[in-house]
């Protein structure tokens, strides 16, 4: 399908340490189709952020094949296919907010006012106007990783790669920042890989869903989510959003080995 964006096949990587090798991804297979919003779920060492970095062209797969828009990870990176959102937002605290927003136009020699016009366009969208001559520690932590998505934005990749961005701000400030970056998505059209280890947070903002198992990094399921584009913060409250939600806990549960 030409709409596809990230394909794997057969992926696999196995990282070599002191203590033996660490199969963290093992046989994925999966299509992210273009405009798709797709987390990644699972416990802590399923692999869910290394398939991340693979995708960024931050980790070499051992076996396999994946591409991105039909191209090797990197000649992505290479091509500024995709913009990476951390699990910190990672600002500089000398940089103004603008600044910081600004700094990858700047490595990428974008003229002056190409620079001034999509800070102006990229804080807009992110609800942050009118704050780009503040510092990072003049802004709350939602605010910085708001800014931080900006700066992945501004050089208007087609692909987001965000790997827990929320994972470290309370509930309230989490729900807001979910219902924000689903109204960007539906703004940009990006296609979205969003890593959590929240349910609630997967089934709310996703398209799809894949249910990672650990060690070796598996795929257990992958769920097509049959909720409306459009969907208010109380849709969590609905037995189809509950539904979805006890198939990734399900998926979760199957997928763990406990170890006796």
């Amino acid at each position: 399908m030409n709409d596809t964006v990230v394909k794997a096949e057969n992926l696999s990587l196995t990282f070599e340490t002191n203590d033996g090798p660490v199969h963290a991804l093992e046989d994925i297979n999966l299509d992210i189709v273009k405009g798709e919003f797709v987390s990644f779920i699972g416990p802590s060492g399923c692999g869910k952020t290394t398939f991340l970095r693979v995708m960024a062209d931050l980790e070499k797969p051992t076996a396999g094949e994946i591409t991105i828009n039909g191209v090797s990870p990197e000649q992505a990176r290479k091509s500024r296919a995709y913009g990476y959102v951390f699990q910190a937002a990672g600002l500089y605290p000398w940089r103004t907010i603008g600044g910081n927003i600004r700094l990858p136009l700047e490595i990428m020699g974008y003229s002056k006012a190409d620079q001034a016009e999509r800070v102006a366009r990229v804080m807009e969208l992110v609800d942050l106007a009118g704050f780009e001559k503040k510092f990072p520690w003049q802004l709350s932590g939602g605010m910085q990783q708001r800014a931080s998505i900006a700066r992945a934005l501004a050089f208007d990749a087609d692909i987001l790669l965000m790997d827990e961005p929320f994972g470290a701000l309370d509930e309230i400030v989490r729900d807001h920042l979910n219902e924000q970056l689903l109204k960007l998505w539906a703004k940009t059209n990006k296609t979205i890989a969003f890593v959590t280890h929240s349910i609630p947070e997967a089934v709310y903002l996703s398209t799809k869903i894949v249910v990672m198992s650990p060690r070796p990094g598996r795929i257990a399921d992958v769920i097509e989510s049959t909720l409306p584009k459009d969907r208010p913060l109380d849709i969590r409250d609905t037995p189809e959003f509950l539904e979805i939600a006890h198939r990734v806990r399900d998926g979760l549960r199957a997928g763990h080995a406990y170890d006796d």
